[in-house]
């Protein structure tokens, strides 16, 4: 059985004891790693690597280039796998023609649609990228444009998916890149550019203090170049929900540490290396006066934005302008949902500015996003009335989220989640989206 299209969460009436939860492998992670280690010279196991719908389409796409890869199934994470790849040190042997281009769909995946965009072009051959409705509108162009710099033939109508990229093999050559719209496209380059003999130059935003262009180049350093092992933390963005739950459920309006009040819920494995940028989302709790989506915190800010109608005060949430340009438009969605349940919140430029508020129950539209999603289900533990459409679509990255809301604690929070059709708790397998 599947997720219904429309699920309620029921809110927690008594504390909550939950120090043993677990979250999947970090998903910017793992596909960092399948690109790295079809490119390594030998073969690589991936340990704890994310199994969601954003890597299954790049395990895919690896295949159908003729990579070996084998997954295997992760005793201590449902959501996780063991997944060997056997690298070929630069060389992809399978590839299109002109008349018949080599097709490889990366459905709503930013990370595999910018990073095989690259890749590719080492192989010889001709490729087709597409994926979903969505993935066709977000940006591509400032990618394209540095690997046409470099000498490859990209061929797209407006710049976006769907993509016709010629591969000539490796091709000595410098460029510049913009991340003023996505990170990703210095990382596609970034994780590529040893074996392809290219020098890139970062510019934009943040350029390369950007945290993203930073977990990649940390990751490339660490990365076993001629084979071996590698373990893929555990999701930062996906364990903000539980920390964010913490507080959430802790006290009334966020006055008190997340551990109050006899709630303790902790995320178990928590990330301790510098890669991921919302590993640093307990120290903002309880939220600060302001939060940048720059530097401070990833799409860990989403989760944020959801708590602060709790807070004693307003909170600022600057530099948003990239959540506009991912799976949906994010800043409009949050403003819009929260809007629904009663918040007040003003949109100003890419600031979003929340107030403390009395919320109610609503219909949640996630637009299709998995962090929509994510972020309202967790507004439900505490507000009656929440319904979130399309629960499913958490498939994206963490398959087994409202399994983890409902298990019993110290493993999950022993949330009742309906049917809100039917009124019927929903269990087990029910739970899982596929």
């Amino acid at each position: 059985m599947s997720l219904p299209e429309l699920i309620e969460i029921v809110p927690l009436k008594e504390p909550v004891r939950a120090e043993e939860i677990t979250v999947p492998g970090s998903k910017s992670i793992t596909n960092r790693a399948l690109i790295l280690a079809a490119l390594a010279e030998g073969k690589t196991t991936l340990l704890g690597a994310l199994w969601s719908e954003d890597t299954q389409v790049m395990v895919e796409c690896l295949q159908r280039l003729g990579f070996e890869v084998h997954v295997t199934s992760d005793l201590e994470e449902s959501c996780n796998r063991t997944i060997t790849v056997q690298g070929l040190g630069g060389k992809i042997f399978l590839g299109g023609t002109e008349a018949q281009p080599l097709d490889l769909f990366v459905g709503n995946a930013g990370t595999a649609a910018r990073f095989l965009s690259a890749f590719v072009c080492l192989g010889e051959g001709t490729y087709r990228l597409h994926g979903v409705p969505r993935m066709h509108q977000r940006p591509q162009a400032a990618l394209f444009k540095a690997l046409r710099e470099l000498g490859y033939q990209v061929d797209s109508t407006n710049d976006k998916l769907p993509v016709v990229i010629h591969g000539i093999g490796p091709k000595a050559g410098k460029c510049k890149v913009s991340i003023e719209e996505s990170s990703q496209f210095a990382s596609a380059l970034l994780l590529c550019a040893k074996k392809g003999g290219w020098t890139i130059e970062i510019t934009g935003e943040n350029s390369e203090e950007s945290p993203y262009v930073a977990m990649t180049s940390k990751l490339i350093e660490a990365f076993p170049k001629n084979g071996g092992s590698f373990p893929i933390e555990p999701d930062a963005s996906s364990g903000s929900y539980f920390w964010g739950s913490s507080s959430l459920l802790s006290n009334k309006r966020m006055k008190l540490h997340p551990s109050g009040m006899g709630h303790t819920i902790r995320v178990l494995h928590w990330p301790l290396s510098p890669w991921q940028i919302d590993a640093e989302f307990p120290k903002f709790l309880p939220l600060r006066s302001s939060i940048s989506r720059e530097g401070q915190l990833g799409d860990s800010i989403m989760t944020a934005i959801v708590l602060a109608p709790f807070a004693v005060k307003s909170i600022r949430f600057t530099d948003l302008g990239r959540l506009r340009v991912q799976e949906c438009e994010r800043v409009e969605a949050l403003r819009t949902e929260l809007t629904k349940c009663g918040a007040k919140v003003i949109e100003t430029g890419d600031t979003l500015e929340v107030f403390p508020s009395k919320l109610h129950g609503a219909e949640i539209e996630t637009y299709n996003d998995h962090r929509m999603a994510m972020c309202f289900a967790i507004l439900g533990l505490k507000v009656t009335g929440i319904k979130i459409k399309n629960p499913a679509c958490v498939k994206k990255t963490f398959p087994n989220f409202f399994q983890k809301l409902a298990a019993a604690p110290p493993h999950g929070l022993g949330a009742t989640i309906l049917d809100a059709q039917t009124r019927q708790p929903l269990s087990g397998e029910e739970l899982f989206a596929d």
